[in-house]
């Protein structure tokens, strides 16, 4: 993958793609690369006038893409039902699935409307039911992917079962860890029980380092110490968000990615850079707690991939 770039990603044409968060940042350059190349992409979010503005940029650069704008709130279990069901309703497969929506190191506990911790409930709890939804579709292409956004932030989270939702605790960078953990963990995870169970899947993970996106400003607050600390490195340390949406491409579209991989910048700290393996902590290739997660995820969405699978 030695030199990988945005001109290798392979001819897309004839494959379908829905990519959460897709409005601004990383989720829109994933998804401009893959309409240049090709894709029909289903581009995601909470904003209908972000998502129209989104269509306009992608359709500027590129007259003849095959794009959508489809509102989901991955903060809402029955935002999430509705767009599966919108979607299977006006197509017959997914060839690739991109979970890439997320929040970060929001300064107050918050709640989704379902009562998950926001970054719980948004970076995680709502891509595993969304992506449960849609495995009967996923199941019906050819080669299909799905990959999850992770971060560099996983290496220093945990996955609190006595306290998950960080209802007796919280902080802000805590929980955002544990949503990142979770998204490696949950590809992983989908990685073996589709071996297990015949489901045909290629799951796999990305991150994109330090990316220039509005993530950090959005999310910690009253300019405190991240805040500082990442805006006077971002000229040494960073790169754009086109640059950083390189590693998803990389997982979603190279034949040189592989299942249960892991995709990250090639530089210093994995910060910025082009494609190439990354780090996987250890703690984040626990089977036992993956398994964990997984029953226990099912239980707090009420979305189940065994029943989903059978009843496809």
């Amino acid at each position: 993958m030695s030199g990988w770039t945005i001109g290798d990603i392979p001819p897309q044409h004839g494959r379908t793609a829905v990519i959460t968060g897709a409005t601004g940042g990383l989720g829109y350059e994933t998804a401009l690369a893959l309409a240049g190349a090709g894709a029909t992409v289903v581009l995601t979010g909470r904003s209908d006038a972000k998502g129209r503005a989104a269509l306009e940029r992608i359709a500027a650069q590129f007259p003849k893409a095959s794009t959508s704008y489809e509102t989901l709130d991955l903060a809402s279990l029955s935002s999430v039902a509705d767009f599966a069901a919108r979607f299977a309703g006006a197509h017959n497969s997914l060839d690739l699935l991109i979970n890439n929506a997320g929040v970060m190191a929001l300064p107050a506990r918050q709640a989704t409307v379902d009562g998950f911790e926001a970054q719980l409930g948004t970076n995680y709890l709502g891509h595993y039911a969304l992506t449960a939804r849609l495995l009967p579709l996923l199941r019906r292409a050819s080669q299909p992917r799905v990959v999850n956004l992770s971060s560099l932030a996983h290496r220093s989270g945990a996955i609190n079962f006595d306290d998950l939702q960080s209802a007796q605790s919280y902080t802000p960078w805590k929980a955002y860890c544990q949503s990142k953990l979770a998204m490696l963990v949950f590809a992983l995870e989908l990685q073996r029980r589709s071996d297990a169970a015949g489901w045909g899947l290629m799951s796999n993970a990305a991150h994109p380092g330090y990316a220039r996106t509005d993530l950090i400003d959005n999310g910690p607050g009253a300019k405190g110490l991240l805040w500082r600390l990442s805006k006077s490195l971002q000229p040494l340390m960073s790169h754009s968000a086109a640059e950083g949406a390189l590693p998803t491409l990389f997982a979603a579209t190279s034949a040189a990615a592989r299942a249960a991989g892991y995709y990250g910048p090639n530089g210093f700290y994995e910060m910025k850079g082009l494609p190439a393996a990354a780090k996987i902590m250890p703690h984040a290739k626990d089977k036992a707690a993956a398994a964990r997660l997984w029953d226990v995820s099912a239980a707090l969405t009420g979305v189940s991939f065994d029943q989903i699978a059978a009843a496809a």
